[in-house]
């Protein structure tokens, strides 16, 4: 039996591996997220019957009953999720599913202290019990203050920064440390492994709450990461095989993201992990840049300019999400590629609030996956670009990255959209990003500001064509 189930474990990994490769694209990642959920089935069925061997002084039925409990709950909770959570608010989902990982890793290492007190405990499994708490933990945590940033909660929708933020953490870090030693010398003590987890609980919220939302995709990312290192440690505590490789996979490949952000804000990781990203508005400053040069145009006159272009870029960013405007933008592609026009999106890798949020939402719309241009691709032709409109994107299209050293997005790549012939930029306001800073782009002598809602703005330009 135990060989059989040894098998269906290695089925599974090699299930998770597809299943990564196949989400680096969208034409496959529908296909590759059903190959990842079946191989988790397969793994929850292999190691039913050594949670059966496991449960003594409980009938079979009662132990299988539990198993097929939590799966059904989980399912349900999951589907209901999956089917009433907007697609505006999948970051702030996926936060917390990182932080339910998180979570879980700390209640199982803590289940299994409880089970062994008083036995024997080898270095290995209290090595990997502490490190379950303390990933587990900050995970968790720091999880649930990122959720509360993107869901822009009042009191953590700015970064919070307080005197003495810094050594506060590395305090924190060292009772952390001598508390892994004294977990590990004493392992199987539970009031020890409450003590770390309440530490680092602590620790996960200082560390991320004073972190900026422009720095969200890449805490998303390394969250995801610390989540799958927790679930790897709980492995090792459970002497589950599969989980230590799922919890590899998912680890590795969030540090791997983390660092693909990092270059794509020209972002140091430690910097993110444990810098401060707090800029205020300069309220004097944009005044200063915007007083009367901001142009306004109407739908007509972007219907009219789109009716003299060959060829159109279009940006999107977060307040194509918050409006819900990817059908729009998709039908008003369609429309100008019907009447000869070429048109293409440019994608900058952090537009939205979690990595590739653009590219999902525009899939959902039918988009074709040809058609959407990453930054690299599309920054050499925006010369060539009779229109480029920008949906809702503020920071990765501001020139200030490259032109302003002292600027909190100074050497971050932007889209050059302001080299384009006309720019049309589609805001409800003048309104910073989350960076906090003014965009010079808006008040540069080719562009015009259409401030309406997204979905509106782009349906009056539908309107306005056809008419």
């Amino acid at each position: 039996m135990q060989n059989f189930i040894y098998l269906a474990y290695l089925l599974a990994a090699v299930f998770f591996i597809f299943c990564l490769k196949m989400l680096t694209h969208p034409r496959t990642a529908v296909r590759g997220n059903l190959i990842g959920a079946l191989g988790m089935l397969i793994a929850i069925i292999a190691t039913v019957p050594l949670v059966l061997k496991e449960a003594s002084g409980q009938s079979f039925l009662s132990s299988f009953g539990l198993v097929l409990a939590a799966v059904v709950l989980g399912a349900v909770i999951g589907s209901l999720l999956a089917l009433k959570v907007r697609m505006t608010a999948m970051p702030q989902m996926v936060a917390l599913l990182n932080g339910f990982g998180g979570g879980a890793s700390v209640l199982v290492a803590g289940a299994e202290v409880l089970l062994k007190q008083g036995k024997p405990i080898s270095i290995d499994v209290a090595v990997a019990t502490v490190a379950s708490g303390v990933i587990g933990a900050v995970t968790f945590w720091g999880s649930l203050v990122a959720f509360a940033k993107l869901e822009e909660i009042k009191w953590f929708k700015k970064p919070i920064g307080y005197p003495g933020q810094q050594p506060l953490n590395a305090l924190l870090g060292v009772i952390a440390l001598a508390l892994c030693v004294w977990g590990i010398l004493c392992p199987g003590h539970i009031g020890i492994y409450f003590l770390l987890v309440l530490v680092c609980s602590i620790l996960g919220l200082t560390l991320v709450n004073p972190i900026g939302g422009a720095d969200m995709p890449v805490v998303i990312a390394m969250l995801n990461s610390y989540s799958g290192l927790a679930a790897a440690a709980t492995g090792f505590v459970i002497n589950n095989a599969v989980l230590i490789v799922a919890g590899a996979l998912v680890g590795a490949s969030g540090v791997i993201l983390s660092k693909i952000m990092c270059k794509a804000m020209n972002r140091s990781l430690l910097n993110v992990v444990f810098g401060v990203f707090t800029v205020e508005e300069d309220k004097g400053k944009a005044d200063e840049i915007y007083a009367g040069k901001i142009k306004s145009t109407t739908a007509e006159e972007i219907a009219m300019l789109f009716d003299g272009a060959r060829r159109v870029i279009i940006v999107p960013g977060y307040g194509m999400a918050v409006a819900q405007a990817q059908h729009a933008v998709s039908d008003m592609a369609e429309l100008l590629e019907s009447r000869g026009t070429e048109v293409e999106f440019g994608i900058h890798p952090v537009a939205g609030r979690m990595p590739g949020h653009m590219n999902v939402l525009l899939a959902e719309a039918e988009v074709p996956y040809d058609k959407l241009k990453e930054m690299d691709e599309i920054n050499p032709t925006f010369s060539q670009c009779d229109v480029a409109m920008v949906i809702g994107a503020n920071d990765v299209v501001n020139p200030v990255a490259r032109t302003d050293p002292k600027s909190p997005i100074a050497g971050m790549p932007i889209l050059d959209v302001d080299k384009a012939r006309t720019v049309i930029v589609v805001k409800r306001s003048l309104s910073p990003g989350f960076a906090g800073i003014p965009n010079p782009l808006f008040a540069a002598d080719n562009t015009l500001m259409y401030f309406s809602d997204g979905k509106k703005a782009i349906l009056d330009v539908v309107n306005a064509m056809k008419e």
